[in-house]
């Protein structure tokens, strides 16, 4: 296998160049019909990040041509081939059918009533789910309805939820565009869980929508000190020019000390990340912020300077970014804080004292890319195939810290420990909503919050949430560019036989 094309993989602002390969001497028609399926064997026998692990995805599959076509016709199904090739400690890659919704929910847009609530298991070992209210989102139609954080919702058009397994439960009632939530008062006795329905029915219709991530910054005195609170629930790049505003807000107002609200965010931008975590310092501009990692075929190719990431003085518009320049940042996680917004309190940890409250994180230390059936892999390409639709967000690299750490799959623990109590779930940004009221408590030097009542922590199994039912759900994504000039992977993709 021969290496000969150039290919620019662009992660944020920076630039990547490094040598891909083609199978120029397995070069092969394939037929129409297995189009998808050849772009997406093809997609991720060359960036996957477990192909070497994966024995379909060997490259020895295309010395066969016919026994090439044979495997794929074997797989009518795109989405059943792409599923097949996945490596057993993959959770998070994923196949669409219509790009156009995967480029939305990158971009924070999607089909949403604007209820962000996670479904948990009334009780550890039923069957029987119910639904907890996190926040509402400003401007959707559920905003200024008979609906807020806290409230419980336990059946959707009049039928109660259930959840036995993936393919036994009822879930898709929330799939319609537009349904309405039967919501209960919740109750726990000796730690049993009960509810007792309380006659509001809440009529909600999905429209879509790009939801701003910041939904909340502001400042706090404690003492004599300035805190700034930003809740940031998804990293979009879109957003990168208003986050950077209230930096400067914060900048203005003369914060000393900083509460990252992660607790709900489930990634996003690999960039974004890295522009947060320089919002929050700024003293350490041009020194490693993250290292990728990629396959066997890919890793060999880069110089230092390629597989590095640093931190940044500037957004992609070239905009000055405001920093704060602390040494010590709070950062409030929860089980559904994943991706990017582990990658930040990695990332800070060699060079800052970051202290996490609240719960252990996802654990996601991997990037995905979103391919498309195009010579260059990227949907600007003008030779993208017309015919299909399809693309793949794969998981491509693992990302590990300048200490070289990279090692939490389990997720990140926290330095102090409180669950959310969906009995006193508190205001969002109010300083005595639970969470933030401990890092204040910290900040103050006041000690740790006093221990919560065991009998009303309710322990939160999780079944699935908002954003987890999106397509890009909890994961970090990169962005992939090819030169103006570069035919790139002309030769490793589909010649479709007319």
């Amino acid at each position: 296998m021969n290496i000969k094309k150039l290919l620019f993989l662009f992660v944020a602002v920076s630039v990547v160049s490094t040598s891909c390969t083609d199978q120029d001497d397995n070069l092969f028609s394939v037929d129409s019909s297995l189009e998808v399926q050849d772009f997406v064997w093809k997609g991720l026998n060359l960036w996957y990040f477990w192909q070497g692990e994966v024995t379909d995805l060997a490259d020895s599959k295309l010395d066969d041509s016919a026994g090439y076509v044979s495997f794929l016709q074997g797989f009518p199904n795109p989405a059943n081939l792409f599923n097949h090739l996945l490596h057993p400690d993959d959770r998070f890659s994923v196949i669409v059918e219509n790009y156009d919704d995967l480029q939305n929910s990158q971009q924070g847009t999607s089909a949403t009533n604007g209820v962000d609530i996670r479904y948990i298991f009334l009780n550890s070992g039923s069957s029987e789910v119910i639904g907890y209210v996190r926040y509402i989102i400003p401007g959707s139609d559920a905003d200024g309805k008979d609906i807020r954080r806290g409230d419980i919702v336990y059946a959707v058009d009049g039928q109660s939820l259930f959840y036995n397994s993936e393919t036994d439960n009822n879930l898709n009632l929330l799939n319609p565009t537009s349904y309405t939530f039967n919501l209960a008062d919740l109750s726990v006795t000796g730690g049993v869980r009960s509810i007792t329905p309380n006659g509001r029915n809440i009529d909600l219709t999905k429209t879509n929508i790009t939801e701003n991530p910041i939904l909340i910054a502001s400042t706090i005195d404690v003492g004599s000190k300035k805190v700034g609170y930003i809740m940031y629930n998804q990293f979009i790049s879109n957003f990168d020019t208003q986050l950077n505003g209230a930096f400067g807000d914060f900048q203005a107002q003369g914060v000393t000390d900083l509460v990252l609200d992660f607790r709900y965010n489930p990634g996003g931008f690999v960039s974004s990340a890295i522009r947060i975590g320089s919002m929050v310092t700024g003293q350490f501009e041009g020194q490693l912020f993250t290292k990728f990692r990629y396959n066997d075929k890919i890793q060999p190719l880069l110089t230092d300077e390629q597989e590095n990431r640093y931190f940044t003085n500037t957004l992609s518009t070239g905009a000055a970014i405001n920093s704060l320049g602390l040494s010590k940042v709070y950062v409030i996680t929860t089980g559904s804080t994943a991706s990017a917004s582990e990658l930040v309190i990695n990332s800070l940890e060699p060079y800052i004292d970051v202290v996490q409250v609240g719960t252990t994180t996802t654990g996601k230390n991997e990037a995905s890319v979103s391919l498309y059936d195009s010579p260059s892999w990227t949907f600007g390409d003008s030779q993208l195939n017309p015919n299909h639709k399809w693309a793949m967000q794969p998981l491509i690299s693992r990302l590990e810290n300048s200490a070289g750490f990279s090692n939490y799959t389990d997720g990140l623990n926290p330095d102090i420990e409180i669950a959310e109590d969906l009995t006193n779930l508190g205001v969002l940004g109010d300083e005595t909503e639970p969470l933030l009221a401990a890092a204040l408590a910290n900040i103050a030097a006041a000690g740790r919050p006093a221990l919560q009542d065991p009998t009303k922590i309710i322990p939160i199994e999780g079944v699935t949430e908002t954003k987890l039912r999106r397509i890009t759900g909890n994961r970090m994504y990169i962005d992939l560019r090819v030169g103006d000039n570069d035919d790139a992977l002309q030769n490793h993709k589909l010649i479709i036989n007319e």
